[in-house]
């Protein structure tokens, strides 16, 4: 069956922060841009960023962009790339300046400068003390920047597909992207959307674990296109647990709270963070602050009477602080944990929050694969941004705010490159003669398959399988064993059958389809989590409890189609300064 093709010079599948960063350098250069969103643009996962974007203003005490990187490359445990953390960090308060410009209603000084709170892992002077660097909007700055950007679009005259899902990628011979097959999800209608270059900014893949701070679109939809077209998945072993997820339901209470003053008891009112971070205290980076929340949990301090949660205080901050910088987080501590943070503390545990792996770039958005002698060729016409991305600016453990700063800074890289790429492509090329009969096969699939399993029920156990086997701490045995269960789920997900075809909006197809998607994810995340023998930043093994330069200074690369794990070296020399050693890190 043909299907219908719509022609653009770009498509960009996400209409998150970096997705509509990188359309508005596009539709701005005259072209002809389109952007895929199976949500509302403004409702994309960016909206529940809420404590900033990291950038080295200085408007609240000396800063600096050296002090910036110095605090990512450690954060991220030395294996993030250090030319990329020097481009963001040298970047980030140009990106700042323009969002301002653009109408970001940031939150201001008595001066009219931007209002900036503390952050975990961000410091003055190369570690020696906090640093207010978090440039924020409340406790809602993706809301307020999502609006924002969207505006902008919509005044640049982008095209939007809203309520559109992506499929699959397009590839001819010679491995060069040529768009993607999409679904529109009321009418279940699959068309072509053929592009002189491609953008995934389809942001992460947190819905893999059964808790979890990501919304429910959040299904590695990015993710598992790359994979099933052959492309390798970056360092999926690394992924965050935010210490402060609402205990029981998942929500995010940023790190803020702790930007502003707020602090975390164990069950007998101690402050522990003072024994595992003496300087840094409760402003720890997020890998040591969530470690140590489990372990107090793990050791028998935990509150409640189950002993599974810690205690978020902010009272002390005061009824006026709290209602004009947390507005968002009194709000959702009332809804989700039936607490007032004004009277009494928030109940809090490790929650999976962010995938530092993802699709391997370069810091100019390019995707990249290993081809001959060279580790980073560049695939034609593709690109990828923010958390659907692994450029690698947060190796093993990212740093708060970091995230909304990568997603301006590379998709706006990724918008000005791709934008110099259609000048010196002019022509679409021809689509190869099959184009779109794998998707068509993939749907067929699930309409026509006969006594399968329910999706939901393979889903959870998905889910319940990384839970138990992939989180905080990480055992030999139970590696070994996640990887073999991973497996087997994997197989019973290609003969899933979509039990009620009368759901509205083909969501039951959608699932199916998101499905798909995760369970690359997943696989990708177990074999490399026990292929990787040491522990470093968010990867915490029991059997190997020291970080291992020596052996394990290299990024991960998975290809999921032929079940293989290759290396390729970190990237430990900057753009214009010295290269900043690894060293152990204290804080």
């Amino acid at each position: 069956m043909a299907l219908l093709k719509r022609k653009f010079d770009a498509v960009i599948v996400g209409g998150g922060g970096s997705g509509l960063r990188a359309a508005l350098q596009l539709s701005e250069a005259g072209l002809k841009c389109a952007v895929l969103s199976k949500v509302f643009p403004t409702r994309s996962h960016t909206v529940a960023a809420q404590g900033g974007i990291g950038a080295s203003l200085g408007n609240m005490g000396e800063d600096n962009w050296l002090w910036h990187m110095y605090d990512t490359v450690k954060g991220s445990d030395y294996l993030g790339d250090q030319d990329a953390i020097e481009f963001m960090c040298r970047m980030a308060p140009q990106v700042v300046y323009e969002l301002e410009h653009f109408g970001m209603p940031f939150d201001r000084n008595e001066d009219g400068t931007i209002y900036q709170r503390p952050f975990g892992g961000h410091s003055q002077n190369f570690g020696e003390r906090p640093v207010q660097r978090s440039c924020c909007a409340a406790d809602r700055t993706g809301h307020a920047m999502l609006h924002t950007l969207y505006q902008c679009n919509i005044r640049a005259q982008t095209q939007f597909f809203v309520e559109w899902m992506a499929l699959d990628l397009i590839l001819d011979q010679e491995g060069h992207v040529l768009g993607v097959t999409a679904l529109e999800m009321e009418t279940g209608d699959v068309i072509i959307l053929q592009a002189r270059a491609t953008l995934f900014a389809t942001g992460g893949a947190g819905r893999v674990y059964a808790a979890s701070t990501n919304a429910f679109i959040n299904t590695g939809d990015g993710l598992g296109m790359a994979a099933r077209a052959g492309i390798p998945l970056e360092d999926m072993e690394f992924w965050q647990f935010h210490p402060t997820g609402v205990a029981g339901a998942g929500v995010l209470i940023t790190e803020g709270v702790r930007g502003e003053g707020g602090y975390l008891l164990n069950k007998n009112g101690e402050r522990f963070m003072e024994r595992y971070a003496p300087t840094m205290k409760d402003l720890a980076s997020r890998d040591v602050v969530a470690r140590a929340v489990a372990t107090e949990i793990k050791e028998g301090r935990g509150a409640g009477k189950d002993g599974d949660y810690i205690l978020l205080k902010l009272d002390h901050l005061g009824p006026e602080v709290i209602e004009k910088r947390l507005p968002g987080i009194r709000e959702i501590a009332k809804k989700f944990a039936n607490v007032d943070p004004v009277t009494d503390p928030i109940p809090v545990v490790p929650t999976c929050h962010y995938q530092m792996g993802g699709i391997p770039t370069n810091y100019h958005g390019q995707v990249v694969v290993p081809k001959g002698e060279n580790p980073e060729t560049p695939v034609a016409g593709f690109y990828a941004a923010g958390e659907c991305a692994c450029c690698s600016i947060h190796g093993a453990n990212r740093l708060g705010t970091n995230s909304l700063t990568d997603l301006l800074v590379f998709g706006k890289a990724a918008g000005d490159h791709m934008v110099q790429f259609l000048k010196e492509n002019t022509n679409h090329k021809d689509l190869p003669k099959n184009a779109g009969e794998h998707t068509l096969a993939r749907l067929a699939r699930l309409e026509n398959q006969k006594n399968g399993e329910n999706v939901y029920t393979v889903a959870t156990d998905m889910r319940k399988t990384m839970q138990a086997h992939c989180g905080v701490f990480r055992f030999p045995e139970l590696l070994v064993d996640g990887v073999k269960k991973i497996r087997e789920i994997a197989g019973r997900a290609k003969h899933t059958e979509i039990k009620d075809k009368s759901k509205v909006f083909n969501t039951a197809r959608i699932e199916a389809l998101e499905l798909d998607n995760l369970i690359e994810v997943a696989v990708a995340t177990l074999v490399s989590a026990e292929a990787r023998k040491e522990s470093r930043g968010a990867h915490d093994r029991a059997d190997y409890h020291k970080r291992d330069d020596a052996n394990w200074m290299k990024h991960t690369l998975y290809y999921n189609a032929v079940n293989r794990i290759s290396y390729k070296p970190v990237h430990l020399k900057p753009l214009s300064v010295e290269t900043f050693e690894p060293k152990a890190r204290v804080y």
